[in-house]
């Protein structure tokens, strides 16, 4: 029975996903198909009911619709101006100065945000049309932006670590975006390295350097959106408050910063960023919710453990297993978000990775990791999606010029996968 109602949830899953129904109600709707095809209706609506109010019965999910607001706030209050200009006093010098300003950007404001969506957005509209005005490629432009832009999904604070944590049973959040900084800041100089080659073959211009004493300014005018991540990150390692107490202090410190200190927001504006919060936050609530209802049938079914054993049985080396973990996840992104997928296969991988020892904070970065990139492949990213749509552009139109910046990512990420070190140096250097 358990292999038939398997195969149910496989197939009805896979072609709701045929006929285009969302992913979040696809995973609802074969979960809930295969419960009462193999169970009595009353048993079947008390399992799903369960499921899901336990699913998102976690503290440490409130972290993320705090984070959430924190990043709209951010985005529409002119916290992302104060970086580009930052990033264009650092990256003046560069060939191809524009790009490296798109990268250095997205990685300050995905340090402050969290969000690789709200960063597409804010470096997008911000020095998009600065690039177009300098005639540059917008087929590059867009791909380094939609490249760097999910730097931040690495990054601290990350609503992805947030879920890891939740669905590995309380692994350290405070570790985990610890452990982002070193993978985030190479993705990012791999992303330079990428777009600097670029740069010299095409002649690319600089963008020039500005005085000593406007270099200054600008940057004292960007001290108090950096200041966040001091605040939030210096408070959770030294224990003051907890990765979900930081979300709500992130909220009132961007809204201080936006409101009364830059004066970009207004108070008129806030509900529609309210509204478009909440939005964000129901989707990705509604994921976990189905989510947890499908680990159940999974689990019914033993779908994680025949996957276990299929690996395993392949290969017992620690060394092989994770290649084909990062195999399989790269494609699994070419179909799935990222969101989605992060729910579905930590449950079956992370007890395989633990049967040879694996450190949970290293297996955190290397799949979300892994289904970062996804967020930048054809043809359900939904970095890619919505960095072509600043760029006004189709997808089929960039994927040749974020190829590059794809091998790259896969390489550091191989080399996260293979040198525990990398991600784990600063959680072992604070405690963790």
């Amino acid at each position: 029975m358990e292999m038939q109602a398997g195969l149910l949830l496989i197939a009805s899953f896979i072609g709701l996903l045929m006929i285009s129904v969302p992913i979040s109600i696809s995973i609802a709707l074969a979960s809930v198909t295969t419960i009462l095809f193999f169970l009595p209706f009353d048993m079947s609506i008390f399992i799903v009911g369960q499921n899901m109010v336990t699913g998102l019965d976690s503290f440490s999910l409130l972290a993320i619709p705090f984070f959430v607001v924190s990043g709209a706030l951010m985005n529409s209050g002119g916290i992302a101006e104060k970086l580009v200009n930052l990033s264009k006093v650092l990256a003046g010098r560069i060939p191809g100065g524009l790009l490296q300003t798109n990268i250095i950007g997205n990685l300050l404001f995905g340090s402050i945000s969290g969000s690789a969506v709200a960063s597409a957005v804010a470096m997008g509209g911000a020095i998009g049309p600065m690039q177009k005005k300098e005639g540059y490629d917008p087929k590059i432009s867009a791909a380094v932006n939609i490249s760097s832009a999910s730097v931040g999904l690495v990054i601290p604070p990350s609503g992805m670590f947030i879920i890891y944590s939740v669905l590995t049973g309380g692994t350290s959040i405070a570790a985990l975006f610890l452990a982002g900084y070193i993978p985030g800041l190479m993705w990012a100089i791999g992303c330079m390295i990428v777009a600097y080659i670029y740069a010299k073959k095409h002649n690319l211009p600089m963008t020039g350097s500005v005085t000593l004493s406007e270099g200054w300014k600008i940057f004292l005018d960007a001290i108090p959106s950096l200041f966040l991540v001091v605040l939030i990150m210096g408070g959770i390692i030294s224990g003051i408050f907890t990765a979900t107490e930081a979300s709500g202090i992130a909220v009132a410190y961007t809204f201080i910063l936006s409101v009364c200190v830059y004066r970009t927001l207004k108070l008129r504006d806030l509900p529609k960023i309210f509204i478009e919060a909440a939005t964000t936050t129901s989707i990705i609530m509604f994921l976990i919710a189905a989510s947890s209802v499908m680990s159940w049938v999974m689990a019914f079914t033993g779908i994680p453990t025949a996957i276990s054993n299929l690996m395993l049985s392949i290969s017992s080396n620690p060394m092989v297993l994770l290649l084909l973990i990062n195999i399989f996840l790269l494609i699994i992104g070419l179909f799935m978000d990222l969101t989605p997928a992060l729910l579905l296969f930590t449950p079956i991988f992370f007890p395989i990775v633990q049967s040879f020892g694996m450190d949970p904070v290293h297996f955190g970065l290397v799949i979300v990791m892994n289904l970062a990139i996804s967020g930048i492949t054809p043809p359900f990213g939904s970095i890619l999606v919505v960095g072509c749509s600043m760029a006004e552009l189709e997808i089929e139109d960039v994927i040749k010029s974020i190829f590059p910046f794809f091998l790259m990512r896969v390489f550091v990420l191989l080399l996260v996968t293979y040198i525990p070190a990398i991600s784990l140096v600063l959680p072992r250097l604070f405690g963790y």
